[in-house]
């Protein structure tokens, strides 16, 4: 156990989040805003994602990518221009192309989240994965997308379904990110839990202050202080909460002590 008052680690296993990063490859095809290939870029780095790669940009560099970049501007400048899909997929294991609408002549269809976690359990092969996207104005096309392994849908309303390209990488990263981490997340500190004694103390304390303040009748106590050692006993108290709330009673006694005149 910690010294009083100071935070209980509880650490979590490494997970190599970032050996499996370095196998993943984003793919743009033919944007035609510069805006997007730098928000794309953002949208990657906060989930640890690092390698761009754009098909025939229509304007790439642009001081509006490193504008909308916000600082990820690294992977701009790291970013791979190629002339067709084929060669942006050289190299990869597994590529899957992000489409909202339904195609007539589909392949495998899942959803973005059963395709992230089927990219994770293939990236450790030999090859990279790629997730691929197309224009902003519509998508992918059929012959881009027989090209792709499988094709991955961001569920969405049927009604408007269409997402910024930048957001739509951002989902598919995000869910690429929970399967590669389990969904886990950052622990607040843990401090010093109260013993069994002090809260009995606490508990002690409160029916006597709840007496002298007229709150709890001691002949007919009906259910007051089962319900308060029952809320007690589901907060989990720590040691230091305990020494605010006994900290508290005794402001109250001392207060009722002067003025009844017990006190100097």
């Amino acid at each position: 156990m910690s010294a009083k008052g100071s935070p209980m680690t509880d650490p979590t296993p490494p997970i190599d989040v970032a050996a499996r990063a370095l196998r993943v490859r984003v793919v743009l095809s033919n944007t035609s805003h510069p805006g997007n290939i730098g928000a794309t870029a953002r949208a990657m780095l906060t989930m640890g994602l690092a390698r761009l790669t754009l098909i025939a940009p229509k304007r790439f560099p642009d001081a509006e990518a490193t504008a909308r970049a916000s600082g990820a501007t690294a992977i701009l400048d790291t970013a791979t221009i190629v002339d067709t899909l084929d060669a942006a997929l050289a190299g990869c294991s597994c590529a899957i192309g992000l489409s909202a609408r339904p195609r007539e002549f589909a392949g495998r269809v899942m959803n973005v989240r059963d395709a992230a976690c089927l990219a994770v359990s293939t990236d450790a092969g030999d090859g990279d994965v790629a997730l691929v996207f197309g224009t902003e104005m519509s998508g992918l096309t059929n012959d881009e997308l027989a090209r792709c392994t499988l094709i991955a849908t961001i569920p969405a309303n049927p009604a408007y379904a269409s997402l910024n390209l930048a957001a739509a990488v951002q989902v598919a990263t995000y869910e690429w990110r929970m399967a590669a981490e389990g969904g886990a997340v950052w622990r607040a500190p843990r401090f010093a839990p109260a013993t069994r004694d002090e809260i009995e103390g606490l508990h002690t304390h409160a029916a006597r202050t709840l007496a002298d303040i007229g709150f709890l009748d001691p002949r007919r106590p009906r259910r007051l202080m089962p319900r308060l050692r029952r809320l007690f006993a589901r907060a989990g108290l720590e040691r230091e909460e305990i020494n605010i709330l006994r900290g508290i009673l005794a402001r109250v006694d001392a207060l009722m002590m002067r003025d009844s005149g017990r006190m100097p």
